[in-house]
């Protein structure tokens, strides 16, 4: 066990990959960047973004800290996860709990920090958002769509960046706690892409504990379709993540060009990723996971900001 909070802390960020955050915080900065007005101070805009970043990250750990919780003795049964920190016993639960609801505290404060811009909306959501975030953990257990849950959980955040910095772009009064209706379609349609494109790496992911899973009865598409069934329902959500972000690029004005690029190079990198899948089979799951999916929504994130100031 770990001596010191700060040993702990490092165990922690190790377990939860905190560098995964890159798959939804691209997506993120975008919807902030779409919904922002240029005409605003940029001391209120770095502020807004220093806040959104904070919340991603508070979020994702509370997140994941839930899942390696939920699931640790899940974790402790299959040889892939047995290493787990929570799984082996390195970290208590308690240490744990202690850490994951201290992240969930700092989320709610840094939500609360958009008060200060007259905007309540995200410490309004802050619980109900947290606590969806986390049930993604419990999904497994009854439904293979656990995975569009996940995809669901990760979409929201361009959602709720774009609520943060100007609610009426996602429909929502700024003066008030109301909907109004309206706002911008095209965060609409890259919340779609996200949740779909997130889905179908998902789908891929659970490849590796389709026996597990059919062993010890928990439901995910590899293990109700199998290898061949569960690939071709990852390949049909990422050619709906693909229409999804075409119809982006169609609904934002300011999108030209430069997204244009992005968006070939996203058709791209899904294709070479379910190549890499049927070629490789489990030996590809690192590339098709973890570094074409990382390039995907970086390419979105830095090409569709640079689109937007420009």
């Amino acid at each position: 066990m770990p001596k010191t909070p700060a040993s702990a802390a490092r165990l922690i960020a190790l377990d939860i990959k905190l560098a995964h955050s890159i798959f939804a915080l691209p997506f993120a900065i975008l919807a902030a960047a779409i919904a922002l007005s240029p005409y605003q101070p940029w001391l209120r805009t770095t502020l807004q973004f220093v806040l959104i970043i904070a919340c991603m990250v508070t979020a994702r750990t509370w997140a994941m800290l839930a899942n390696r919780l939920l699931d640790r003795d899940i974790d402790a049964a299959n040889p892939r996860t047995a290493r787990r920190a929570f799984a082996k016993g390195d970290l208590s639960a308690r240490t744990g709990w202690m850490y994951a609801f201290g992240s969930a505290a700092l989320f709610i404060v840094c939500a609360g920090g958009f008060v200060r811009f007259g905007n309540w909306w995200p410490l309004i959501l802050s619980v109900p958002v947290l606590a969806f975030i986390a049930f993604y953990s419990l999904t497994k257990r009854f439904t293979m769509l656990c995975h569009l849950v996940l995809g669901t959980a990760l979409a929201l955040s361009p959602l709720a960046a774009a609520l943060a910095v100007d609610p009426a772009s996602v429909g929502l009064s700024a003066d008030g706690v109301r909907w109004v209706g309206g706002g911008n379609v095209a965060l609409a349609w890259l919340a779609v892409m996200v949740a779909c494109w997130v889905a179908g790496f998902d789908v891929i992911y659970a490849l590796q504990d389709q026996d597990f899973d059919r062993e010890k009865g928990l439901r995910s598409i590899p293990a109700a379709f199998g290898w061949q069934g569960a690939a071709w329902v990852s390949r049909a959500l990422h050619v709906v993540a693909f229409a999804a972000l075409i119809m982006a690029a169609r609904a934002e004005t300011r999108f030209g060009a430069i997204f244009a690029l992005a968006v070939g190079v996203v058709g791209v990198l899904l294709v070479v990723e379910h190549v890499i899948l049927a070629k490789r089979g489990k030996q590809g799951l690192d590339m098709a996971f973890f570094t074409l999916n990382g390039v995907v929504s970086v390419v979105v994130g830095v090409l569709g900001v640079a689109d937007v100031i420009w």
